[in-house]
C-alpha cells in the first residue's frame, strides 16, 4: 500500500511539472491575450510618477490597483507603511506603502519571492513622444506606453503567469514585495527589507528581481551588475559672481579650477587615472572570455540604436567587459555654471562638479572614496590656487555578482529553453541595481535578475515600449520558472 501511494504521489509530481502541463499553461496564456493586453492598458493609463509630489495620489492608486489584483489572484497582501518624505518646502507627505503580497505557504515547497515596482518615470508628449505616454498604444508588434516596460508590463507578465500556472495549482510558494518609489530611490524599502527580514521573508529561499532587460532578442538571465560611487567636487572662489569684464585675467577662477580636476580624472580611451583604482577588479579568467564570445550582441545594432559612430572598444567581447566587469568614470555635469541660453559673462563663484564611477568586484566604495578624495587633493595642491576644495561621496552602492550555478539559475536556464528554445544568455548589468546588493546582503539568499524587457525598450526615454512577443512569451517564461523551480533541490 505504501509502495503504490508513494508511485501515485510521484506521477502527480510528473503530472504537474510535465510538457502536457505545461502546454496547457501557455494555452492558457495566449487564451487570456487581449485581457492580458487591456490590464496593461489600465495600468499604463494611471500616471504614477514618484518624482512629482502633486502625484501622489495616483502613485497611491496604483499601488492599490495591485493590491486588488493579487487579492483577486488568491493572494494575502500587507500595505507595509514606510514612513514620510520630507519636500523641499519641508512639507512632509506619506511614502507610497509597500506590497508584501503571498501566494501559498505549504512548507513541504519552496518560497520564491519576486520584486517589482509599479511607479513610472516622468513623460510628456511634448518631449518627443510620437503617442500619448500614458495611452497604450499597439504598433507594428509593440505595446507603447510609460511603463510597459518599466516596470508594469513586466510585474503584469509576472502575475498573469503567477494566474495561469494556479489553474493547475502553484508547484512553490509566491511571495511578492512591490513598491511606487524605485524611480527616486526606494526610499524606506532597505528599512523595511531590514525589519521583515525574520518575518515575511524569513522563510524565502530565493529572491527574483523582474526589472530588467535582455541584452539583445535573445533571452537573457542577468547575474550581475555594477555599482556607483557618485562624487561632488565643490570649488569656492569669491564671496560673490564676479563680472569677466572687472576681473577676467585678476582671479583664479573657480570654474578654471574645476575643469582642470575633471580633466584629469579619466584619459580619452576612458582609462580611469586616480591610482590603485583597478587594485580591486577581479582578474579576468578563460571561462569568462569564452562566456563573453557566446552572447549574442551586435555593435552595428548598437550604433544604430545609439547613433555612436564609434566606441571605444572595437570588439564585442571588449565592449561588453568594459561595459559590465570593469569600472567605468563618467562626468555628468556642473551646477553653479551658467547652462541657460544666450550669453552671460559671469564668474561663478562657486561650482561643483558631478562624476562617477561604476564599480566592480571586488571593489569596495570607501577603498574608492579614500582613493579619490587623496588623488583630487593631490592634483588641486599642484595647481596652487588659492580657492577652496571639497570632495564628498554623495552615492556609495555597492556591486552585485551571483553564482551562476544556484538553482534557481538553472531553472530559469530550462525555462528559457523550454519556452524560446534556445539557451539563455547570461549577461551583467552596467548600471547599478542596488535592491539585489540589498537583498543578498540581509537576507544571505540567492538573488537573480530575471526580466522580459527588450533592447530598445527606451524604459526612461521618449516612445517606452515593450513588444508584444516579449509581453506574452515572457508570462509565459515565468510561468515555466515556477514549475521548473519546484524541480531543483532546495538550497
Amino acid at each position: 500500500m505504501i509502495f503504490l501511494l508513494s508511485v501515485l504521489s510521484l506521477l502527480v509530481c510528473q503530472a504537474v511539472l510535465s510538457p502536457i502541463s505545461n502546454d496547457a499553461i501557455f494555452q492558457y496564456v495566449d487564451d487570456h491575450k487581449d485581457e492580458f493586453v487591456q490590464r496593461l492598458k489600465d495600468w499604463v493609463a494611471v500616471e504614477s510618477d514618484s518624482s512629482d509630489p502633486t502625484k501622489r495620489d495616483l502613485v497611491n492608486n496604483m499601488m492599490q490597483i495591485t493590491k486588488d489584483f493579487i487579492l483577486k489572484l488568491g493572494g494575502s497582501v500587507e500595505m507595509a507603511e514606510v514612513g514620510e518624505q520630507e519636500l523641499q518646502s519641508g512639507k512632509k507627505i506619506p511614502l507610497p506603502p509597500v506590497i508584501l503580497a503571498e501566494i501559498g505557504n505549504d512548507t513541504n515547497k519552496p518560497t520564491v519571492c519576486f520584486y517589482g515596482h509599479v511607479d513610472v518615470q516622468p513623460a510628456n508628449k511634448a518631449d518627443g513622444w510620437l503617442t500619448e505616454p500614458y495611452t497604450l498604444v499597439e504598433k507594428d508588434g509593440n505595446l507603447y506606453g510609460r511603463g510597459s516596460s518599466d516596470d508594469k508590463g513586466q510585474v503584469l507578465a509576472l502575475l498573469h503567469a503567477v494566474e495561469a500556472v494556479n489553474t493547475i495549482g502553484l508547484p512553490v510558494n509566491v511571495k511578492f514585495i512591490i513598491e511606487g518609489m524605485e524611480e527616486v530611490g526606494s526610499n524606506g524599502l532597505d528599512k523595511l527589507v531590514e525589519e521583515k527580514k525574520d518575518t515575511f521573508l524569513s522563510n524565502v529561499d530565493y529572491i527574483v528581481v523582474t526589472d530588467t532587460p535582455w541584452l539583445s532578442k535573445k533571452p537573457g538571465i542577468t547575474y550581475g551588475a555594477r555599482g556607483n560611487c557618485y562624487f561632488f567636487i565643490e570649488v569656492q572662489g569669491a564671496r560673490r559672481d564676479l563680472h569677466s569684464g572687472g576681473f577676467g585675467g585678476t582671479v583664479y577662477e573657480a570654474m578654471s579650477d574645476l575643469i582642470y580636476l575633471l580633466d584629469t580624472l579619466v584619459d580619452a580611451k576612458g582609462h580611469i587615472r586616480i591610482p590603485g583604482i583597478y587594485d580591486g577588479v577581479v582578474p579576468l579568467t578563460e571561462k569568462e572570455i569564452k562566456l563573453y564570445k557566446d552572447l549574442e550582441f551586435k555593435l552595428d545594432e548598437l550604433q544604430a540604436d545609439t547613433g555612436v559612430t564609434r566606441f571605444l572598444h572595437d570588439t564585442k567581447e571588449e565592449l561588453l567587459m568594459y561595459r559590465w566587469r570593469y569600472p567605468s568614470l563618467s562626468i555628468h555635469g556642473i551646477e553653479g555654471a551658467f547652462s541657460g541660453s544666450g550669453t552671460k559673462t559671469v564668474i561663478p563663484a562657486k561650482v561643483i562638479g558631478k562624476f562617477s564611477i561604476r564599480q566592480v568586484p571586488n571593489m569596495n566604495p570607501s577603498v574608492v572614496e579614500k582613493q579619490v578624495v587623496d588623488y583630487l587633493e593631490s592634483k588641486f595642491s599642484e595647481r596652487k590656487s588659492p580657492n577652496k576644495m571639497k570632495v564628498s561621496m554623495i552615492i556609495g552602492a555597492k556591486p552585485w555578482l551571483a553564482d551562476m550555478n544556484e538553482p534557481q539559475y538553472v531553472a530559469a536556464r530550462k525555462a528559457v529553453k523550454r519556452v524560446f528554445n534556445t539557451d539563455a544568455d547570461m549577461i551583467r548589468a552596467g548600471g547599478t541595481i542596488p535592491i539585489a546588493k540589498n537583498f543578498e546582503e540581509v537576507l544571505k539568499k540567492s538573488v537573480m535578475l530575471l526580466g522580459i524587457g527588450g533592447p530598445d525598450d527606451a524604459p526612461h526615454g521618449q516612445n517606452e515600449k515593450i513588444s508584444m512577443y516579449n509581453y506574452i512569451e515572457g508570462t509565459k517564461l515565468y510561468a515555466s520558472f515556477l514549475q521548473e523551480l519546484a524541480s531543483q533541490k532546495a538550497p
